[in-house]
């Protein structure tokens, strides 16, 4: 998974994407679906995050924990050699976003990366882990710092997707 240097205009739209207005109210309501139109149109290879922010991104399929469908979602996606890692931020909400809880019930996921499918094994991280990999995240997006501080006081977990070989 190749990532590009992130431009001057990119860091500034990150900025911005981090504000709760701006990413509570409006981006948690349509980034998702803008972000899963433009990786059908692109065939897998291109997102409206990563064009705008320059933050690489992945569709997650998990198991529904409840209905035990598949669900597809577009994320941030931070490699670390063969492994992905996935921030559970919900954008600074106060609860955890539902495919943090899909994959805690089923932990075999699927991951799509510039349009070629893998399967992989979910689990959240200790707390030896966390803090090497929380420096990854904000090396990606420093708004992680921002949502961390409005999210009520919940550790926001931190996802390593290993493939299954």
């Amino acid at each position: 998974m190749e990532h590009s240097p992130i431009s001057w205009w990119q860091r500034i739209i990150q900025r911005l994407a981090s504000i709760e207005f701006i990413s509570s109210g409006f981006l948690s309501r349509y980034l998702h679906r803008w972000d899963a139109a433009v990786l059908k149109w692109s065939n897998g290879k291109k997102s409206l995050t990563t064009i705008f922010t320059g933050l690489p991104v992945v569709v997650l399929t998990t198991t529904g924990a409840r209905s035990g469908k598949p669900r597809n979602v577009p994320l941030a996606g931070y490699p670390d050699g063969e492994n992905i890692i996935l921030v559970a931020s919900s954008l600074g909400n106060t609860h955890n976003p539902d495919w943090y809880y899909n994959l805690k019930s089923n932990p075999e996921v699927q991951l799509n990366i510039n349009g070629q499918s893998s399967d992989y094994v979910a689990r959240v991280v200790d707390k030896s882990e966390r803090e090497g990999y929380w420096q990854l995240a904000l090396s990606y997006y420093p708004g992680y710092q921002a949502y961390e501080q409005r999210c009520g006081g919940r550790e926001i977990p931190i996802v390593i997707l290993e493939p299954v070989t």
